[in-house]
């Protein structure tokens, strides 16, 4: 079997590309075992400070390989490898952008959703199709898109198949920006050297804050926040972004 999916490393950047077109980008539970253990050894290093999880301009995944979940019990779908898998993608805490051109259905969609920032193509289209085949999302959809796009928008895409373009998933919160064809991958690539040159423990304070916020009551939220401030407070570049700012000169980051 083909990998499926390419590892790739640009200085602080890692693209993982999904790279069977011939499948649509299908998420076999091989692919998702990929995804998972890159995105793990790219947690795990430090040199790398930003993940770009990206597809092809036709499709950057058409969901779950259906031959292959059909072949799982149900025990398995609920607590085997693939749910594991998922699991493993939903822990990762350095900052992930997804380049999103073409078809990004079911899993992909799930799978873009589980990214920090989405640049989409114009020709990028979303949807969750699983209730035309008798089954539900199964891998954050109905927990996710809602709060993204909100309920009205949710129900419509899950209980009718629609398909959002890029433009509305952008306006519905879905999407960060919408680029031309042409530009989707190196605006994710240009976005990711961004945030890999900022440092690295307020970027990844930062991103576990905001993930946060969609489960915590507000108090307990700003107590959080509270904490994560005196945290990044006490960072070496925290002590070197203010002293270059007072001195006005640009900092020298050293990621701790």
């Amino acid at each position: 079997m083909p990998d499926g999916v390419r590892l790739e490393r640009d200085g602080a950047v890692a693209a993982l590309v999904l790279d069977r077109p011939e499948r649509r980008n299908a998420l076999t539970d091989h692919v998702l075992e990929l995804l998972a253990d890159h995105a793990t050894a790219c947690d795990l290093d430090p040199d790398i400070r930003c993940i770009v999880v990206e597809g092809g301009d036709e499709v950057f995944a058409a969901g779950a390989d259906v031959r292959a979940l059909s072949a799982h019990s149900a025990v398995e779908i609920r607590a085997g490898e693939r749910a594991r898998h998922w699991d493993v993608l939903r822990r990762v805490r350095t900052p992930i952008v997804a380049g999103v051109s073409g078809l990004c259905l079911g899993g992909g969609c799930e799978l873009a959703m589980l990214a920090d920032v989405v640049i989409a193509s114009t020709s990028a289209r979303f949807g969750l199709p699983e209730t035309g085949l008798g089954l539900v999302p199964g891998a954050g959809g109905t927990q996710l898109l809602p709060r993204a796009v909100g309920k009205a928008i949710a129900m419509d895409v899950a209980l009718t198949g629609r398909l959002l373009s890029a433009e509305e998933a952008e306006r519905a919160g879905l999407v960060s920006r919408v680029v031309a064809p042409d530009e989707w991958r190196s605006t994710a690539h240009k976005l990711a050297a961004r945030i890999a040159s900022r440092p690295a423990v307020a970027q990844q304070l930062a991103k576990e804050l905001i993930a946060a916020s969609f489960e915590t009551p507000l108090q307990a939220g700003l107590a959080a926040e509270r904490s994560g401030f005196a945290v990044a407070f006490s960072s070496e570049d925290a002590r070197e972004g203010m002293s270059a700012f007072l001195e006005k000169r640009d900092p020298a980051w050293r990621h701790r």
